[in-house]
C-alpha cells in the first residue's frame, strides 16, 4: 500500500479522534512486549487470581446455560446487592430498579456518564495527576476538559480554591477519583465535605470514581453521594475489577438519580446491551461472600506499599506515602531525566517497566508511577534494578 494511500485512509479518520494521543500506559505496557525477563510495575492490575468461589460460581452458571442476555440495567439480583452494599456500606439509599446500572467495567459507566450530560462546550473540571481516559472521554463527549494541576505538598489533592479558580460559566462537572489512581492520594470526610460545597455553590455535577474504595489502608473510605446535598448530584461510579481480583470480567456499576441513571441507559442499551451474564452472576458471589479474600489482598498490598515507599526514599526518589489503591508517584526530577528518558532508558537498561507521570498529565512530568500490584520478590528485585540504573545513569 503506499503512501499516498495511507495519508488518504488517514484523513477520512474524524478529527476528533485523531486528536486523542494513545495511552501513556498501554505505550509502555506494549514495549514489554516480546522482551524476556521485566519485571512490570506499569500496568495496574491485581497479581491475585479471582478468588476460586467467584470462579466455581460462575462455572456452575455456565453449566446450568446461564448464556443470555439480561435487562439492560443488567441482572435485578446483582443491582439489589448493589443497593444492600452501599446501604450498609455508607447508609445510601439507591432503588435497585431505576438508580443502579450495571456497565462493562467502570470505564463504560465514565463514558456513558459523560455522555449523558454533556452538551457540545460544557466544560469538565480534571484533576491532574489524573487517570488517563478522562480527557480524551470528556473529548470524545463533546465535553471541554479543564486540567486542574495538584501538587505534590498537598498530596496531589484537590482543595475548594483550587477548584473555584478553574470554574467558569461553561463549568457543568467536576471529576473526583479517590483513591487516585496515579498518586495513591485520598479525602477525609472533612476534605469531601469542603468539596461538596464548592459542587453545591455552583451547581455541579460530581462524577465520583470509587474504585479503588477497598484499597485504603489509614483510614476508612467515604463516599461521595453520602455526603449531605450529594446523593442526586454525584454520580458514583464503582466495580469489582482491582478489589476483587476480577479485571478480566469487566464488571462496574453506575449508582445516581433516576434521570440520569435512564439517559445513561439510553447509551447502554444502544452500544453495549448488557454486561455479559456469567460475569454478572460472578460478581454476585463477590458480594456475598467475597470480602474476606478482599480484605487478605488488601492486607498484602499494604505491605508492599510501606516497603516499596521506604526503598524509593532510601534511593532519593522522593515519595509520598499513599493512602489507597495500589500505586506510587515518586519524583525523579533529581535525576535530570524526563519522565519518559527514565522510564525508557530503565526498561532498556534493566528491564524494569513503569510509566512515566507525564502520562497522567502535564504536572505528572517529573515523576513516575509504579504499580505494587506484584509479589514482594519482584519489588526487592525491581528496587536492586532501579538502584544500579541510578548508580551507572
Amino acid at each position: 500500500m503506499s503512501t499516498k494511500t495511507k495519508e488518504n485512509f488517514e484523513a477520512k479518520l474524524s478529527r476528533k479522534v485523531r486528536s486523542i494521543s494513545p495511552s501513556g500506559i498501554r505505550k509502555f505496557f506494549e514495549l514489554t512486549i516480546g522482551m524476556d525477563d521485566v519485571i512490570s510495575l506499569g500496568v495496574g492490575e491485581p497479581d491475585f487470581v479471582t478468588p476460586w468461589h467467584i470462579r466455581e460460581h460462575a462455572i456452575f452458571a455456565l453449566e446450568k446455560g446461564y448464556t443470555m442476555y439480561t435487562s439492560n440495567y443488567g441482572l435485578l439480583s446483582l443491582r439489589e446487592k448493589i443497593a444492600d452494599y452501599l446501604e450498609e456500606r455508607y447508609d445510601i439509599s439507591y432503588s435497585p430498579k431505576n438508580q443502579i446500572l450495571v456497565t462493562v467495567g467502570v470505564s463504560e459507566g465514565f463514558d456513558i456518564a459523560l455522555r449523558a450530560v454533556l452538551d457540545p462546550g460544557d466544560q469538565v473540571l480534571i484533576p491532574e495527576p489524573g487517570y488517563v481516559s478522562y480527557i480524551p472521554l470528556t473529548v470524545m463527549a463533546g465535553g471541554d476538559p479543564v486540567s486542574v494541576p495538584t501538587r505534590p505538598e498537598n498530596g496531589f489533592k484537590l482543595t475548594p480554591s483550587l477548584i473555584e479558580k478553574h470554574i467558569t460559566p461553561k463549568t457543568k462537572v467536576l471529576i473526583l477519583n479517590y483513591p487516585c489512581n496515579p498518586t495513591g492520594s485520598t479525602y477525609t470526610r472533612d476534605q469531601l465535605l469542603d468539596i461538596a460545597a464548592v459542587a453545591r455553590k455552583h451547581d455541579l455535577i460530581v462524577i465520583s470514581d470509587e474504585i479503588y474504595e477497598n484499597l485504603t489502608y489509614d483510614s476508612p473510605h467515604v463516599c461521595f453521594s453520602s455526603l449531605p446535598g450529594m446523593l442526586d448530584r454525584t454520580v458514583l461510579l464503582n466495580g469489582l475489577s482491582k478489589s476483587y481480583a476480577m479485571t478480566g470480567w469487566r464488571i462496574g456499576y453506575v449508582a445516581s438519580n433516576e434521570k440520569f441513571i435512564e439517559a445513561m441507559m439510553k447509551i447502554h442499551q444502544y452500544s453495549i446491551l448488557c454486561a455479559p451474564i456469567l460475569s454478572q452472576m460472578a460478581a454476585e458471589e463477590a458480594f456475598v461472600r467475597g470480602d474476606k479474600a478482599m480484605r487478605q489482598m488488601t492486607g498484602e498490598y499494604n505491605k508492599r506499599r510501606k516497603f516499596i515507599v521506604r526503598e524509593m526514599n532510601n534511593l532519593g526518589l522522593d515519595c509520598h506515602m499513599p493512602e489507597g489503591a495500589f500505586y506510587i508517584f515518586p519524583s525523579i526530577r533529581k535525576t535530570g531525566l524526563s519522565s519518559e528518558e527514565f522510564c525508557g532508558r530503565l526498561l532498556n537498561e534493566e528491564k524494569v517497566a513503569v510509566v512515566p507521570g507525564n502520562a497522567f498529565g502535564a504536572c505528572g512530568e517529573g515523576f513516575i508511577r509504579c504499580s505494587y500490584a506484584t509479589s514482594l520478590d519482584n519489588l526487592e528485585e525491581a528496587v536492586k534494578k532501579i538502584e544500579k540504573f541510578l548508580r551507572n545513569k
